[in-house]
């Protein structure tokens, strides 16, 4: 008897951290926020070809068993500037976020920007789990996700004693590690952070801006509530990963109501007409047999391939003056200013056509870093790029 006993106390000893670690269950949340409308990565680099709604959707549906338990959140900003282009961009996020079946979506600053009443179609059907505390919907909501109860707010004042609480918020990290309480805080404020941070038992992570990256943070939640073990990781979506076809259509008519805002858009008055690189050839044909040469002279190529010739956003970069007067329009109204041509670079001085003596503008940094941002040439090195250039 007393053998048995004995064996018996040994295996509750033995069993013990188990049965423990067994009352812990683990969940991954899956964040984005600050995405500020980037629907797709622009491809202008491969260093920077990550992300998009569409790859996020396939790469969740093929993978969808070996990351459950989940709860997919975004923290919001998800939307761009209160402009046309600005609207259809937010459309065609909530659009893709109702396909991939986020679990809650807030509604921040960026969002505040937008008229009252511009999101009210999308939240009417209830098929977006929104989260706000200025729209007409929760501030608030709970979810019971493999047998965890999980509160996700954006009220601070919301902490729920009982489950998992997670805050969604666009307060700088520095202002959310102040608040008190919650297991999990999630900011869309723009801030990078490459780990987790925590502070008094509150772990602390912020959506990448303009979703290059999507958060995973796997946890393990007491039968109590609270954090007990976390890992974390970033998702880079490249190239490799196959699209959602539903979400790449909404993304494909993003792209056709884009063009057709452009083309149904005023043409800005002649002004001081741009010349074209064909009218400085007139006097400057080394040059512009040099020019041929370079990729500035095939910029506009690269737009067509990627179906963005009629996405303003994108035009800046690959034409002369657009957007201003006398500059490239469309390929249809206004060919000879497509491709990154002698004026967008030197200037537009007219006078110079009469008066040889009046020098053009230098190309100095500043007038490169225009197009040639972090974003869309990591790479960029201004002498280096200058001798590919030089004529």
């Amino acid at each position: 008897m007393s053998v048995i006993l004995s064996l018996t106390l040994m295996c509750a000893v033995v069993l013990a951290p188990f049965v423990m670690y067994a009352q812990e269950r683990p969940l991954t949340i899956i964040y984005t926020g600050s995405i500020h409308g980037e629907l797709e990565p622009c491809g202008c680099s491969p260093k920077t070809d990550f992300g998009g709604a569409a790859r996020l959707s396939g790469y969740l549906a093929a993978h969808k068993s070996e990351l459950s338990p989940y709860i997919l959140v975004d923290a919001g900003n998800f939307s761009d500037k209160d402009t046309l282009q600005g609207k259809l961009k937010a459309e065609a996020v909530l659009k893709s976020y109702k396909i991939i079946k986020y679990d809650a979506v807030a509604f921040m600053n960026n969002e505040k920007a937008f008229p009252h009443d511009f999101f009210l179609p999308y939240l009417n059907d209830h098929t977006i789990p929104a989260l706000s505390d200025t729209l007409p919907v929760h501030q608030s909501l709970i979810i019971d996700r493999a047998g965890i109860k999980v509160n996700i707010s954006v009220n601070p004042e919301d902490y729920r004693q009982s489950g998992l609480n997670i805050l969604l918020t666009d307060r700088p990290v520095s202002e959310a590690a102040l608040i008190k309480g919650w297991d999990v805080i999630i900011v869309s404020s723009g801030d990078i952070m490459d780990e987790p941070l925590q502070v008094n038992g509150t772990v602390i992570i912020s959506g990448y801006p303009r979703g290059k990256k999507t958060g995973m943070l796997t946890l393990a939640a007491g039968s109590e509530g609270g954090v007990k073990h976390i890992s974390h990781k970033w998702l880079s979506l490249g190239s490799d990963v196959g699209e959602d076809p539903q979400v790449r259509a909404v993304l494909d008519e993003y792209d056709i109501k884009v063009a057709r805002l452009l083309k149904e858009s005023a043409k800005p008055p002649p002004g001081d007409t741009y010349l074209g690189a064909a009218r400085c050839a007139e006097c400057h044909q080394p040059y512009e047999e040099s020019w041929k040469r370079t990729r500035h002279a095939g910029a506009f190529n690269s737009l067509v391939t990627a179906g963005k010739s009629n996405d303003p956003e994108c035009i800046a970069c690959h034409t002369v003056g657009f957007g201003e007067k006398g500059g490239f329009f469309t390929l249809e109204t206004t060919p000879e200013l497509a491709n990154v041509q002698c004026e967008e670079c030197h200037g537009l001085d007219r006078e110079h056509v009469e008066d040889f003596s009046r020098p053009m503008r230098r190309v100095t940094e500043k007038v490169c870093l225009k197009c040639h941002t972090r974003e869309n040439s990591p790479d960029f090195d201004y002498p280096v790029y200058l001798e590919k250039i030089i004529h």
